[in-house]
Parts: C-alpha cells; sequence; structure tokens
C-alpha cells in the first residue's frame, strides 16, 4: 500500500507584492491562476513577467504570428484573474538556457517590481513520475531563485542600476507551483472558476495543440482536488518554498 503524501502546510500570505516570472504564455494557468485571483481578491499587487512569448508552441502557426497571438491572450488571461501588468522579455522560445543572461533579465524586472514574493513554476527534472519536464521551464526555475539573490547585490549586473533602479533585496521567498517537492498550499476552493477562465483565455494556443477534446476544468480538478486533500478543502494549489533569507 502507498504512504499518502503529508499535508500541505498554508503558505504564510502576509505580504503585498508577487511578481510571477515563468518561460511561457499559459505556464501560470496550468495551475497557479486560480491561487493569484485569491492573492488579488485580497487586495495585493500581481504582476506577471513571461521570458518568453511562446512563439514556437503552436506548430501551424508561424512564429511571429504564434508570438503575436499568445501574447494578446496572455494579456486577456492575466486581466481574468486581476493582474493588469504583463511583461515579455522577448527571449527565445523553446531553446533557452540557463546562464548570465537569463539571470540579468529577470534580475532586473525584480528591481523594477520590487516584490515580497516571486513565483515560478516546477523546475525540477520530472513532475514527481516519468514524464519529464520541460527544458525552458526548468532553465527559468533556476534562474529565478539566483535572480532574486542577485537583484539584491548592487555589485551583480550594476550596470542596470541607472534612472533611479535600485537594488532589491526585499523577497522573503520563492514559490515554485507544481512541483513534486511541494510542501505548502493555498486554498483555491472560491476562486477555482476564475482559474478556469483563465487557462480558457489560452483557446488559440489549445487549439493549436490539437487538443480537441481537452477540457480545461477537468484538467485543473485533477490537480487542484489532489492538492486540496492535503489541505482538507475542495480544491488547492501547491507550492515548494524556496526562502531567500540567510541561513533558512
Amino acid at each position: 500500500m502507498s504512504t499518502p503524501p503529508p499535508p500541505l502546510e498554508p503558505l504564510d500570505e502576509s505580504w503585498d507584492r508577487a511578481l510571477c516570472v515563468v518561460a511561457h504564455p499559459d505556464d501560470l494557468e496550468f495551475g497557479s491562476a486560480a491561487a493569484v485571483a485569491r492573492w488579488t481578491g485580497q487586495g495585493k499587487t500581481v504582476a506577471y513577467c513571461m521570458v518568453t512569448s511562446g512563439e514556437a508552441g503552436i506548430d501551424g502557426m508561424a512564429p511571429a504570428e504564434s508570438r503575436r497571438v499568445r501574447e494578446a491572450e496572455q494579456v486577456a488571461s492575466a486581466a481574468v484573474v486581476g493582474v493588469p501588468e504583463v511583461t515579455f522579455l522577448g527571449l527565445p522560445d523553446g531553446v533557452l538556457e540557463y546562464g548570465l543572461t537569463l539571470r540579468a533579465a529577470i534580475a532586473h524586472e525584480v528591481r523594477r517590481f520590487r516584490p515580497d514574493i516571486v513565483v515560478t513554476g516546477n523546475f525540477r527534472e520530472t513532475w514527481g513520475g516519468r514524464s519529464l519536464n520541460q527544458a525552458d521551464h526548468v532553465a527559468v526555475g533556476r534562474a529565478v531563485v539566483d535572480a532574486v539573490r542577485d537583484a539584491g547585490n548592487r555589485w551583480i549586473f550594476a550596470d542596470q542600476l541607472v534612472d533611479g533602479l535600485e537594488p532589491w533585496g526585499g523577497v522573503r521567498e520563492v514559490w515554485a507551483a507544481g512541483s513534486p517537492e511541494s510542501t505548502h498550499g493555498v486554498d483555491t476552493t472560491a476562486t477555482f472558476d476564475a482559474g478556469v477562465a483563465s487557462l480558457e483565455a489560452h483557446r488559440a494556443y489549445i487549439d493549436g495543440l490539437g487538443w480537441e477534446h481537452f477540457d480545461p476544468r477537468e484538467f485543473l480538478e485533477g490537480f487542484a482536488r489532489a492538492a486540496g486533500q492535503r489541505m482538507a478543502v475542495p480544491f488547492a494549489a501547491s507550492f515548494e518554498v524556496f526562502p531567500m533569507g540567510f541561513g533558512d
């Protein structure tokens, strides 16, 4: 008999500003948009940062057109859950590499937005089984945790510190959504429908994948119910928490 996963601890929600940094449009909608809707409903300020525009994500659509369509869908999707600001860094989709270029781009956004919490996606090698994670997700997540620390050091990427931009060391934690190593969660029961609507806003992308029978609600329910069981609630979103304080 398999051992059930341990309960998820509630996330600390005593913060005001969060920056969500992921590789592609749709990454947040496949699991954590309902949590974002909860936070914006609490009056918190949340912004999105897309490292790429997902231009390589639709086989039957040229990258330039895919970029236009997917950026528009992401802006609309973010609005559904109360996020008014979406930044696209314009790095190349599908071939991201962990390194200084990626760290610098993310550190700049952290310094500009000055968040308390940074949210990213799962960057473990798998999703908890044999299904491998995608290379862009791994590269971005690794870069996020390093860029958050970079952002607080004025001697790293010092060329960014012009026109009033200053170091920012105020990020308390990085939260990786959907990690198989998740230890924390947030109740999304009341905002689950908003999360579904946010994913449904990516219709061109979903259709472009050929998922003609894909049901966003059914898909999201599977993960949300599993996480919810670990919090004794109907629906939840799970996160792996990385403290950014020294020695934590």
